[in-house]
């Protein structure tokens, strides 16, 4: 199957114009509309976050270019769907970059794939933020371009292992990841990080995404004597079959592990809902409800803003906010410089601090282009999914 050759851009609220070009554009330099790269999984087994990505995407365009764009220029994104295969990924942003010539990439997020094209735009000198948590895709002397908006995966493997250890307090882990880049990688992380902190790791290996019957993965952890499982896939037909499957043989372990975990996706996909109980999956305070019911005053606003106009039953929350955040970045970068040039927007980045964006107050340096804030990454039930949003985990505040 074709990449998928598209742009799409806002000129009034609610429209959305879809043209295909196969022409380079002439380069404009401080004029014209702002074009930004925009790759994602949009179909294939790794579909889910980037379906969540493409509304925020859309959406905050939309909402700027509707208010009269960016000091008079329209935000043009140019999107590619990579299916979540490197190799379309790596064709996809050549593309973007000596065709379209676009100002700046968003994406892709999925990590196998980012792995494989960030080298590329650091070549390029391209602006790139993405919310991939492999630790090496950032790197400011390597990849001085490269801007991360979601935590690493330090800070995610950090949740988990201190719900699994402090929280649960079960030394006897089994960890699994799909097989693909971000899966292998997440699997070396974890067990790392688990091994320093002593735990004893009965088992660990990855799981094609496309798999049909799991369960003789699920013995094998269990007759390791795993007491808790580690998940690490972004794929949700996996992770719903290793739900049904624990289910199946009547173990009830617990489950911890990636935010797809509570993917609506999932939801649908269990056989019945008592196989989604016990369950926990990465998660954050900006997109957690209190005990009031409700989020945060900034993202409670959000949701309430968006209702009937962006779909967040079957999604993640953050997932759609992290792109806004996103793109609204790269405009403001527009805003304040007045300039499409790379060198603006790596300089206007490095400079963030406590940027307050929907998903999250991002900080940057030119030494540090890690901006999520670790205080805010929390574990939550991934069975609680409300508009795109979770109750806390039993045991946080």
């Amino acid at each position: 199957m074709p990449l998928t050759r598209r742009r799409f851009a806002a000129g009034t609220a609610g429209t959305f114009s879809l043209a295909a070009s196969g022409l380079a554009r002439p380069a404009i330099a401080q004029s014209g509309p702002i074009l930004i790269g925009w790759m994602g999984a949009l179909t294939g087994p790794l579909a889910a976050p980037s379906i969540g990505f493409e509304r925020g995407t859309k959406w905050v365009v939309e909402q700027i270019n509707s208010t009269g764009g960016i000091k008079g220029r329209q935000i043009e994104i140019v999107a590619r769907d990579t299916q979540g295969d490197p190799t379309k990924a790596v064709n996809a942003t050549q593309e973007l970059i000596a065709r379209q010539k676009v100002h700046a990439i968003w994406g892709p997020p999925n990590s196998g794939e980012s792995l494989a094209t960030t080298p590329i735009m650091a070549r390029a000198k391209m602006p790139n933020l993405h919310p991939c948590v492999v630790n090496s895709l950032i790197d400011p002397e390597k990849y001085p371009n490269a801007f991360r908006l979601a935590p690493s995966n330090v800070q995610w493997d950090d949740a988990v292992r201190n719900y699994c250890l402090n929280v649960l307090k079960i030394k006897e882990v089994a960890i699994f990841g799909d097989s693909t880049g971000y899966g292998t990688s997440a699997v070396k992380d974890s067990v790392a990080g688990f091994t320093k902190d002593n735990a004893k790791i009965v088992y660990n290996g990855v799981i094609d995404p496309n798999q049909s019957d799991v369960t003789p993965d699920l013995l094998r952890m269990r007759d390791a004597g795993a007491k808790v499982l580690v998940c690490w896939s972004v794929t949700t037909g996996l992770n719903s079959r290793i739900l049904n499957a624990r289910a199946a043989i009547g173990w009830d372990v617990p489950i911890v592990g990636h935010p797809a975990l509570g993917t609506g996706e999932v939801g649908k996909l269990v056989d019945k809902p008592a196989n989604w109980a016990n369950v926990y999956m990465v998660g954050y305070r900006s997109c957690s409800f209190g005990p009031d019911g409700r989020l945060p005053a900034r993202s409670q606003e959000f949701v309430d803003r968006v209702k009937g106009k962006i779909e967040l039953g079957d999604t993640v929350l953050w997932w759609v906010t992290v792109a806004i955040d996103a793109i609204d970045l790269i405009g403001k970068s527009v805003a304040a410089t007045g300039s499409t040039e790379s060198d603006a927007f790596i300089g206007y980045l490095n400079a963030v601090n406590r940027y307050p964006g929907l998903f999250g107050d991002y900080s940057f340096s030119p030494q540090q282009h890690n901006g999520f804030p670790t205080e805010e990454v929390v574990m939550s039930a991934a069975n609680s999914q409300r508009d795109g949003a979770y109750a806390l985990a039993p045991g946080y505040a």
